[in-house]
């Protein structure tokens, strides 16, 4: 038994290494180094801002600031949207790795993902942040955070499994992911209040996986409340998220001793 948690911890430990490396590998050589993976969802944030406040003329949300409510959609989004393109084509990233015998690429999507995640955390602090100075300090409906970071990560994690063993044979499920992740992110409210949807849209798209995490970091950053889902909803969110995950790992593991040959 305690050899087995000894191995456990160890894997543990190579996948947290790997993540780092493949974290400083990815911007290695440019003048800025990593701070690229964390100046490019500001910049994004800022376009986006200027867009629908300057350009639209978006009003506050309910008396609160624009800005503020839009970063609480953005900041979740960015990880789930990153994490799934980054991860999707790990396995063709990393091929010289997958022909490798004895090396247990098992561990490549999930370490990708962990690799985004440095860069959420960054951005989680930043928000926090800003939220402060605008005078909205953390309140105690921050303690669900983790929670809705952990269903962020095995989201992220049973979708890149799927996707990065397809990818292998077929080489347009890149181009396919990049589009799903455009429809998604329109039918989901990041950047528009769901109030504004007709209620019969709102019955649909509230099914949405993704709405889970988007309203989540609403309530605690912006209504400072708990989760204002029942507790049926929430049980939905979780089954659909572990069932992803399932399929992703069953599908992987199904597939794996086949990528050597095709890459």
């Amino acid at each position: 038994m305690k050899e087995l948690l000894l191995n456990k911890w160890n894997d543990l430990v190579f996948v947290w290494q790997f993540a780092v490396d493949d974290f400083k590998t990815k911007y290695a050589g440019s003048a800025l180094g990593f701070l690229w993976a964390f100046l490019q969802p500001l910049i994004t944030m800022l376009l986006y801002w200027f867009v629908f406040q300057l350009g639209f003329r978006a009003q506050p949300i309910n008396d609160f600031p624009f800005i503020l409510w839009l970063m609480a959609g953005l900041t979740p989004w960015f990880f789930l949207s990153d994490a799934v393109v980054n991860a999707t084509a790990c396995l063709v990233d990393y091929s010289y790795l997958v022909k490798k015998v004895l090396f247990h690429i098992n561990i490549l999507p999930l370490a990708k993902i962990i690799s985004v995640f440095f860069v959420q955390i960054f951005l989680l602090l930043f928000v926090t942040f800003c939220y402060i100075i605008s005078g909205y300090p953390p309140s105690v409906s921050y303690l669900q955070m983790p929670l809705y970071l952990i269903y962020m990560i095995l989201l992220a994690t049973g979708i890149s499994y799927i996707t990065a063993t397809l990818y292998v044979f077929f080489k347009d499920v890149i181009q396919m992911v990049s589009i799903a992740i455009q429809v998604v992110f329109w039918l989901t409210p990041i950047v528009w209040p769901f109030e504004n949807m007709p209620e019969s849209a709102r019955k649909i798209l509230i099914y949405n996986p993704v709405y889970y995490v988007i309203a989540g970091f609403r309530n605690i950053l912006v209504h400072r409340q708990w989760s204002c889902d029942g507790p049926g909803m929430v049980l939905y969110y979780w089954i659909i998220n572990f069932l992803i995950l399932g399929i992703g790992l069953r599908l992987f593991h199904k597939c794996k001793d086949h990528f050597a040959d095709v890459l």
